[in-house]
């Protein structure tokens, strides 16, 4: 009966409970994927629960575990559920999404650990530490690994265009355009644009091949038109706050989940603070920390990443330099001057991959493809050697740039080197990305690489620059090693 009771209580995330204006409610169910994704979550938590306390106890006590560490090990796994239902662990906005999803599991395992010592200290019942020790992180440890595998099979659903969230866009045909083409490139993200409704109705039947339903005012219609679970109000002055209120009363009768894009679209949560002021509600944007003990631990942490890994990848770095050589009798390495902090120059260190002439070479290039003088790739360049294309397929010919993090003059994480040329052509704005160091890896690195247009790899730069944190870093470091795999962009 308990086991039931909870199992409905924790089930709740699978349906939303949408009210009018006038206190009136009813129940949407949430699409079917979602649903039977969330009950997989469930059973996933359960297992790994069980199996991490059972294991623990095996461990700690052997085949002299009494009744009580028994009964123990058969509450914790519900005990789990219920911290991780308390935690939004099982809330249908962040399914698919690592980061959110795994800050939850881990608020879930301090929060249960806190309240197990607390109820331990008052009640004076004594609970084996050694037990504890071992059982809450395994089941934290173990959790996080079956959440990742659930997560990465729902991305590879997605990739073939099923399991996404139906969304109506709203603002200006420009905004509409780049919310569509965003979305569009990652469909891991789990949303779709079926329809737009824009400030100025009939001037175009679609923008980015999404059709425009109607007006600001049809916003309503189109999300029943389309069947919609998510409204983005994307910058629209014309979409102002009574407007906007109107709106949420309006999708608040069917649980349509209403999210609204702020101007500042670069500038992530933690420096976004909401403080009511004379009866208004104000964004607080605080300054980026670009400096500080922050910044200090990030260079110690690089350098001494830098130093492990050249010690380690010494061999390889040998066989590739040697590999080179061999191919043409041409130099191993190649360097080039780059455009570092606050306009430094340095000079970068990669492995050769190109023919030994390319820079001469690449004026003729540039002039016979009409390529963006300000940064050229192209994806079939002639001057690759053989080896070079397998080096650039993998990111190996980046690995010398390790004496350069190691040197100081990089960072494993940052914005992407610059050229000078490059960095003369900059605008003011763009010039911001030179406050930091480049980077071996960064936001340009897991978004698409040399997929990317000049435009899009500057506006994923800045955004760094704007929301740099520790925690960013290794979490771009982490999704490095799944852009390395793929080798999407490398080229």
């Amino acid at each position: 009966m308990l086991g039931a009771s909870l199992w409905e209580w924790v089930s709740m995330s699978t349906s939303v409970v949408a009210r009018d204006r006038y206190g009136h409610h009813a129940v949407r169910r949430l699409p079917s994927w979602m649903r039977d994704y969330l009950r997989r979550v469930v059973l996933a938590d359960l297992g790994c629960a069980t199996l991490g306390v059972f294991a623990a106890a095996q461990l700690r006590f052997g085949n002299n575990v009494t009744g009580a560490y028994v009964g123990l090990s058969l509450a914790l796994p519900m005990f789990w559920l219920i911290a991780l239902r308390l935690a939004g662990g099982y809330d249908a906005r962040f399914i698919g999404t690592g980061s959110d999803e795994f800050r939850k599991v881990m608020n879930a395992a301090v929060s249960l650990t806190a309240t197990i010592a607390i109820f331990s200290y008052a009640t004076n019942i004594e609970v084996s530490r050694g037990y504890l020790v071992i059982a809450l992180p395994s089941v934290t440890v173990l959790d996080l690994g079956a959440r990742y595998v659930i997560r990465k099979r729902l991305h590879k659903v997605r990739e073939s265009g099923r399991c996404l969230l139906t969304v109506v866009a709203v603002g200006h045909e420009l905004a509409v355009a780049g919310l569509v083409t965003e979305l569009g490139r990652d469909l891991y993200h789990g949303m779709r644009v079926a329809g737009a409704c824009v400030a100025r109705p009939g001037e175009r039947d679609e923008v980015a091949g999404v059709p425009v339903y109607g007006g600001l005012d049809d916003v309503t219609a189109a999300v029943k038109a389309f069947g919609a679970d998510t409204v983005a109000v994307l910058a629209c002055p014309e979409m102002d706050g009574t407007r906007l209120r109107e709106l949420a009363w309006e999708l608040e009768k069917t649980g349509t989940d209403l999210c609204v894009s702020p101007a500042l679209l670069d500038v992530a949560g933690p420096r976004t603070t909401i403080r009511p002021t004379a009866g208004l509600t104000l964004l607080h944007v605080d300054h980026p920390q670009l400096a500080g003990i922050r910044l200090v631990v990030k260079n110690v942490f690089d350098r001494c990443a830098a130093g492990a890994a050249l010690i380690m990848l010494a061999p390889l770095m040998a066989i590739v330099a040697l590999a080179i050589w061999l191919h043409d009798r041409g130099p191993a390495l190649f360097t080039q001057v780059r455009v570092g902090k606050d306009g430094r120059a340095f000079r970068i260190y990669k492995f050769r991959t190109m023919v030994v002439d390319a820079e001469q070479r690449r004026q003729e290039l540039v002039a016979a493809h009409n390529g963006d003088h300000v940064l050229f790739k192209l994806r079939e360049d002639p001057r690759v050697t053989a080896i070079g294309g397998h080096l650039r397929r993998w990111s190996i010919d980046e690995l010398p740039q390790l004496f350069n993090v190691f040197a100081g003059d990089m960072s494993l994480v940052g914005p992407r080197p610059a050229l000078p040329g490059e960095a003369e052509k900059y605008a003011e704005h763009v010039r911001r990305r030179l406050m930091v160091k480049p980077g071996l890896t960064g936001l340009w690195q897991v978004n698409g690489r040399s997929d990317l247009s000049w435009e899009e790899s500057v506006r994923l730069d800045l955004r760094y620059v704007e929301n740099w944190s520790f925690a960013l870093d290794l979490q771009i470091l982490w999704k490095t090693v799944s852009a390395l795999v793929r080798r999407s962009g490398a080229y």
